[in-house]
Parts: structure tokens; sequence; C-alpha cells
């Protein structure tokens, strides 16, 4: 009965059952149809997961990108809740090789910002592309609207110590300032000594640190820019003999210690006295970030690291006059400049002038009607203040900034380094008669001792003399000229050197724009000072020289007869002096090598006219000359393989003309795929 019954039902559906039927074959059709898992959904990961130190690499890989675009995008975040705009950092996936099959690999050295990172990946289509928001190469910034994976934090090690240590001099000769970075406020020591098995000396380091409301304006007070800085520790070595190599690391018991470092002391009393100086310098990113970095500043750093250590146990120290990370409102590039500077900075004396991309805002406190298109945005909203306390300079110059910010400090100062009388000036604060700075500028350059330091060098960041088409700050030019020049002239400075304009050149003795005769030719000679721009350290932003008056668009630049010699080579200076003689040699950053020279007797005369010439190896003390200059290994290294090439050269001409003589006498000729005119 149940069984005719349901043979019936079979055999007779009613019309409701036949749709329902349909549903449940389509139900069991679709749970048969292969579904798109978890696993092809696009991942992010990481390794390792944690650093030990500033500079070590992450691996960051990702897979199953779909329909991969040339517009796909990694983004870098630090800390890792910051907001999708709020990147430090980009890099295209399309930088990967295989970024077309969907997967890739990307590697990241990164610096400890003290706060973990996290990866992004978005996707970025052509028609979201916004020309209004642009970086400082106006390129378009990535969108974020499309966030694709994510991957999980990166973190540094605890107990790995302090970092971005760098020294400098103080005002007491028999001491040495180091200043470090920490990720929090407790108790920090430098201990030192003459061995590393005998680092007794203990020095505590105070501790100092500035926050968000303290910056003047955007992008340093916004979101964007800003990011935790740490806490900024500044400890002092006493009690150091002259000339002795000490070593020393930074930290605690409780949070880790550095490694070890070593320096050697200076000493007034020593007949040489050995300086690298440049301006303008700025530091490198490997990616992209709001604003143009500096790739040519890994080059300088590396051509000077050279040099400090083929001079073995001679002091020396560095001179960066203005513009030192660009950072201009985004935290992030001042640890990057720490970093990349440490193997210097540990190792010898870091000094510095302040610059406008360190200061400038527009409710700067000394800012003349004069002044209102120099003294613009330049400082990112920072108004001196990272500048301020990241470094400490001898002396106690400071400027009140108007706002709750710190007074701006390291502004002008002097120190004296074996034969030379070191000055540093401020072109972004007051200048003018009765002011602080002109009559410190005044008073210093009076009460020099040209017994004991026959040659004085002045630094500020903006020149005086330029032939660069800078015809923005002319009227600047024109009030130094009219303040400062005779102070120089008066006080017969010997050097006078300048940042800002991203060149080297190099003038004659100068006076009001008139040529003091050098004696080359046994006349009389003025002892006037020899300005020097020496701002092409790396921001790779050239301007160009001043055209022809009388034909201002036409592509011809005549050097006057005051600039002696003037290059686009990116590089630095190098100060070689004695009691008798000072050496100033422009090194460019392709080949490591002098591209232009000259060198200044103790009574003020010019002894030649420069060019290229000499090799960038240890400078040790001469006979009677004072400085020789000796060719390191490298160099060595350099010609030899320089000569091996050439060889091959002139190997591989030989056999060209032999093979296309041979050519020839077969009757066979060569016929060109492509010429100029095609």
């Amino acid at each position: 009965m149940l069984l005719s019954r349901y043979k019936k039902t079979r055999m007779s559906p009613s019309p409701l059952s036949i749709p329902v039927m349909m549903s449940v074959v389509v139900l069991i059709l679709i749970s048969l149809m292969p579904t798109q898992s978890s696993s092809s959904s696009p991942t992010l990961t990481i390794t390792p997961r944690s650093l030990k130190k500033s500079g070590d690499t992450v691996l960051i890989e990702w897979s199953n990108v779909s329909s991969p675009s040339s517009l796909d995008w990694l983004g870098i975040y630090s800390p890792p809740d910051s907001s999708h705009d709020c990147f430090i950092g980009y890099k295209f996936l399309n930088s990967s090789p295989s970024w077309a099959s969907g997967s890739g690999s990307i590697s990241l050295p990164l610096n400890n910002l003290r706060s973990k990172y996290s990866f992004r990946i978005f996707r970025w289509t052509q028609s979201e592309v916004d020309l209004t928001k642009l970086d400082q190469d106006h390129n378009p910034l990535p969108g974020t609207s499309h966030l694709l994976s994510q991957s999980k934090p990166l973190g540094f090690t605890a107990g790995r110590g302090p970092e971005q240590v760098h020294l400098a001099f103080t005002d007491e000769e028999s001491e040495m300032r180091v200043m470090f970075v920490a990720e929090d406020a407790e108790k920090r020591y430098v201990r030192y000594g003459e061995g590393e098995e005998e680092m007794d000396e203990v020095a505590v380091a105070r501790v100092e640190r500035y926050e968000k409301d303290d910056m003047c304006d955007a992008p340093a007070n916004s979101s964007v820019g800003w990011r935790d800085p740490g806490w900024v520790f500044d400890g002092v070595i006493k009690g150091l003999k002259k000339g002795v190599r000490y070593y020393y690391q930074v930290g605690s018991d409780s949070k880790g210690w550095s490694k070890i470092y070593s320096f050697v002391s200076r000493n007034e009393d020593s007949d040489e006295t050995v300086a690298f100086l440049f301006g303008d310098m700025g530091t490198a990113t490997p990616y992209s970030t709001f604003l143009r970095t500096q790739d040519e500043s890994i080059s300088t750093v590396k051509w000077i690291l050279r040099d400090i250590e083929a001079l073995g146990d001679k002091p020396a120290f560095v001179s960066h006059i203005g513009d030192i990370s660009y950072a201009r409102g985004y935290s992030w590039l001042w640890d990057q400049f720490f970093a990349q500077i440490e193997p210097i900075s540990s190792k010898v004396a870091y000094h510095v002038c302040i610059g406008n991309h360190e200061y400038d805002w527009p409710l700067q406190p000394w800012r003349p009607d004069w002044a209102k298109t120099i003294y613009r945005t330049d400082g990112g909203g920072e108004c001196g203040v990272p500048y301020s306390l990241k470094f400490h300079m001898p002396g106690n110059s400071s400027e009140p900034t108007g706002t709750r910010a710190p007074a701006t400090r390291n502004l002008y100062y002097s120190f004296n380094n074996g034969v030379v009388h070191f000055v540093y000036i401020s072109t972004e604060t007051n200048f003018f008669p009765g002011s602080s700075q002109y009559n410190f500028i005044k008073h210093d350059l009076e009460s020099v001792d040209r017994n004991k330091t026959p040659f004085v060098v002045v630094q500020g960041h903006r020149p005086m003399y330029t032939t660069g088409n800078e015809k923005r700050d002319a009227p600047m030019r024109e009030k130094m000229l009219e303040h400062l020049e005779p102070l120089f002239v008066k006080n017969k400075v010997t050097l006078v050197l300048w940042g800002h304009v991203h060149r080297y050149e190099r003038f004659c003795p100068l006076n009001n724009f008139n040529c003091g005769s050098m004696g080359f030719s046994g006349e009389k000679w003025e002892a006037f000072p020899i300005h020097v721009v020496i701002g092409m350290a790396g921001q790779d932003w050239q301007p160009i020289w001043a055209p022809r008056a009388d034909h201002p668009n036409d592509p011809i630049y005549p050097q006057p007869q005051r600039s002696m010699y003037r290059g686009g080579e990116f590089g630095y200076t190098r100060l070689v002096a004695t009691k008798e003689k000072l050496i100033l040699s422009y090194v460019g950053n392709h080949d490591g090598e002098v591209h232009d020279m000259v060198e200044i007797l103790a009574s003020g005369q010019v002894l030649n006219n420069g060019g290229a010439g000499g090799s960038m190896g240890s400078v040790t003390a001469g006979s009677g000359a004072g400085v020789e200059v000796a060719e390191s290994k490298f160099s060595w290294y350099v010609k030899g393989a320089s000569l091996l090439i050439l060889g091959t050269f002139i190997g591989y001409v030989l056999g060209y003309f032999s093979r296309t003589k041979k050519a020839n006498a077969l009757g066979k000729t060569w016929t060109l795929v492509k010429t100029e005119d095609t």
C-alpha cells in the first residue's frame, strides 16, 4: 500500500513540486562546481618577523594577485595602525621581475623607528590617478581605495642598545660629546677607555625629547609627517688626552649596549688639521616617499669613510653646512639620515650649521621685508626643532621661535682645530649689525690668535657669491656683502665656504666682486678671502649657471673672471692644513679623485690656480711643503684594473682592424643596420 502510494506520487507529481525539485538540482550542481578558496586570495608574508638593528633587511613576498597591474603597489607603514594614506614609503610591485605572474618579492633594509612596521598591497587604477596629489617630482601619489592584502607586524628585537650615534666637539679640547637615540627615557650611559677591554670610565647621558605640538606647521605637525622621534641622549666624555684613540659604547645593562666604537681625540697643539666639508647632502631611501631623496649621498658617505679609514690614528672631523637630512617635516627621514652617517659620525665629530630646509617657515621671528620671498616654507614646519635637539654644537647660541617650540640652537659658534680656526654662522637668522650673531662674528674674528691658528675658515649655508642662476636670494647676498664681507676682509679670513647652490664653485680672492691679485707672476698680491660653494654633496636638483645678461634664454653660461673653477660633479671637499699651507681639494663622487685644488699659504697668498690632480688617499705631513697626498691601496687597485681594461680595449681595437683588413681582402663589406640619421 505504501509502495503503491509512493509510486503513484512519483508518477504523478504535483505542479508545486517541480520548482522545488529544480531548485534542489541547481543547489546540488552549484555545490559540485569548483569554488574560489580563501587560499587563492592575495597573500602577503614577511621574513623574518623581527629585525636586530637598523639597516637589516626584510623579505616581503606576495602571491595570488589576480590580473596584475603596473600600478599595483606595496605600502610601508609604521606604526602598523597608520591610516592608509599615512605610509612611510611605497614600492610598485613591478619592481619585482615576476610581478606579472601575480607573485613576487621585494627586499627592503629598514631603520628602527621605535615602532613596528606593517606592509599593505593596494590596487590603483588609471582612472583613480589624482594629478592634484603629487610628490616633489610631480608624480601622482598612489591611491589607497582598494586594499588587497596586509602583512603581520614586523618589529625589532629588544636589548639591541641605542642607535644613531654621532660625535661632536664641546668648548673644551679634552672632551667629546656623544649623542644617540633610544626608545624610552630610562637612564643611559657612555662608557669609554683607551682599549676595548679598558672601558672603565662612565658618563651619564642627559635626555631630551620634542613633541608633535612643538612643530610649527605641516607636514611636521600632521599625521602624515609626524612620527615618534624617540628620546635624544647627550653624554660628554671628559679628561681626554690629546690625539689618543678612545673606545666607547652607549646604552645600559637593563636596555642593552651598542657595539663598540672608537675615535681619536682632538689636539689643538697639532701642526696638522684634516676636515671633510660639504653642504646639502641629505639621505637616500630604499623606497619612494613624499619627497625627493638624495641617492648621491650614498657615494659621498662612502668616499669620506674611505678617507677617514686611510688616516689611521690621525684626528679629523666633518663639517656639514646646512640642509642636513632634507626631512622637511617627514620625521622618519631624520632617522634614515642618522643611520646612514653613523659609520662616519661615530668615528669623527660631525659638525653642522643651519640651512633653510631645517628652519624656514612663514612665521619665523626674523623675516624682514626684503626676505619675504627668501624665507618661505622650506623647513616643512620643523622650525629648527629636530635640528636643535638632535645636534649639540659648541657655544650657547640660540634664538626664540616665538611659539611653544624650544629655542633654535646651534646657530653660530667657533672652535680651534690644529692650525685652523673654524667659524659657523646662520644665514637664516639675524646677522645685521647690532644682532647677537653679528656681535659674535665680529668679536670672534678679532680675537683669533693667528700665531696659533694662521688659517681662519668661515662657513654658512646661503652663499655670498655664486654664478648660479639663483635670483631669489639676490637681496640676501646684497645684505651679506654689505654687513659681513667687510668683517671677513678686515680680519683676513682665509676661506669662506657656502652651500645652498648644489654645485661646486671656487672664486678668486674677493672683495666686493673684485679679484685680488694672487701673485702668480711675482706681482704684489692681496690676501682677500677665497669663497667656495660646496653644496654638491647629494641633493640632485642642480640650478643652471647664470646665462648671458643680453641673451637670458640662450643656453650659454659664461664663466666670469672671478670664478676660477666650477662644476656639477657631486662630491665633497677635503681640507688639509699645516702651519705653512692649507690645501682645499674637491673630490668627485664618480671616481673618488680630486677635480680641483687650491693651496693657500699662511700669509694668505694663493700658490696655484687649482685644476684636477692628485688622488685621495691617506694624507701625511710632508717635509718643507707641509702636506703631500699619498695614494691609497684602493687607488692602486683602480689603476691596475684600468690598465687591464685599457689593455683589453687595445687588444680589441687591434683585433678589429685585423679582422676588417681580412674581410676587405676577401671583398666583403659591412652594412650598417642603424645610423645616427635613423
